[in-house]
């Protein structure tokens, strides 16, 4: 199939290039570059031409209903993956009016073009960030989900608008609620590159490294057992795996519908307890201080994520944290800046 990759220049996207590329499916590449890298599109497209695809990076922006007519006039498409999207909590918080209209606006003007050119499979990357401060853990499914976010609430509300065009457009479609990917492809060549920098491993490692200050943890009296927040982290590998699963659920699916599984790994780790493992992967010590909390972090998130392996038979290759972190230890040591 040709796939659709918006967002594809950016972490997670480029290892989702791959990946597809990998299960011989012919990736359209359709990037803003505002947090992109040309260099990472290229490096995931290796292999393609073996293969005999000829993958695509297009520039444009949904944002722009011109940019996304041309894009689907000029390349036809059997499924869209939606990446593009501002994703920093505390940025959300900040400016609020941004990450209600980048996302809300963009995910509208995606899924117009998309049904306009009878496109009918659509997985979005959500966020766990949707269920906000939970009830219970490990959190399921069918938790409520009640942002505390603006990325929070506008990236639930665009899950509502899918399972409205469901049932108003005949869309069939997957929300992915992922959890925290890190990591990087162990095949390297790919990895984590933000500007700012704001995901706990990466930070860590580039503590250890001297390329940064000392890290800053964000709170040392949450309800957690050393007061520090607890996170599930998911290798960004099987979070791109997830979304190849999602795609043959939704080719199988015989009607139009809308489904949200969450991907995790179903271990929570604190902050501290990251910090010791990276110090075990590179035999090196974490510089840290203790900071301020930051507005919106809640002390506990967690998934299950039963339901994906039940029914999307998808299940952690990399599951360990210290491999998980092996792989990114890796990347950052082989980066040159």
């Amino acid at each position: 199939m040709r796939i659709l990759v918006c967002g594809g220049a950016g972490y997670i996207g480029t290892h989702m290039v791959r990946k597809l590329i990998g299960a011989g499916h012919a990736p359209v590449v359709f990037d803003n570059m505002s947090t992109g890298h040309t260099w990472a599109v290229d490096e995931a497209f290796k292999g393609a031409e073996e293969k005999g695809l000829t993958p695509i990076l297009v520039k444009g922006d949904v944002l722009s209903t011109s940019d996304l007519e041309s894009l689907f006039a000029t390349h036809p498409v059997d499924a869209v993956m939606h990446f593009s999207a501002r994703s920093l909590v505390s940025e959300s918080i900040a400016k609020p009016e941004l990450y209600y209209h980048d996302i809300l606006v963009g995910s509208l003007n995606l899924l117009a073009a998309a049904n306009r050119a009878k496109v009918d499979r659509f997985i979005f990357s959500s966020t766990a960030a949707v269920y906000g401060t939970p009830d219970q853990m490990p959190i399921e499914e069918s938790c409520p989900t009640r942002p505390i976010t603006p990325y929070g609430h506008a990236t639930r509300m665009v899950e509502m608008i899918l399972e409205d065009y469901a049932q108003a457009q005949g869309l069939k479609s997957v929300a992915l609620r992922y959890f925290n990917a890190a990591g990087a492809d162990p095949e390297g060549g790919l990895g984590e590159v933000h500007d700012p920098e704001t995901h706990l491993i990466p930070n860590v490692l580039k503590a250890i490294l001297g390329k940064t200050p000392p890290l800053e943890i964000f709170g040392n009296d949450y309800p957690t057992d050393d007061g520090t927040c607890i996170r599930d982290y998911v290798h960004v590998s099987d979070v791109a795996q997830a979304h190849l699963l999602a795609l043959n659920y939704l080719s199988e699916q015989k009607g139009p519908g809308f489904s949200v599984f969450n991907i995790g790994s179903g271990k929570g780790f604190s902050v501290l307890e990251v910090m010791a493992a990276a110090e075990r992967v590179t035999g090196q010590w974490v510089p840290y201080k203790f900071a301020n909390r930051r507005p919106g972090d809640p002390p506990v998130l967690v998934a299950s994520a039963e339901k994906s392996k039940k029914i999307l038979d998808w299940k952690p290759e990399i599951a360990c944290l210290d491999e998980i972190i092996r792989t990114a230890w890796g990347w950052f040591k082989d980066m040159k800046n």
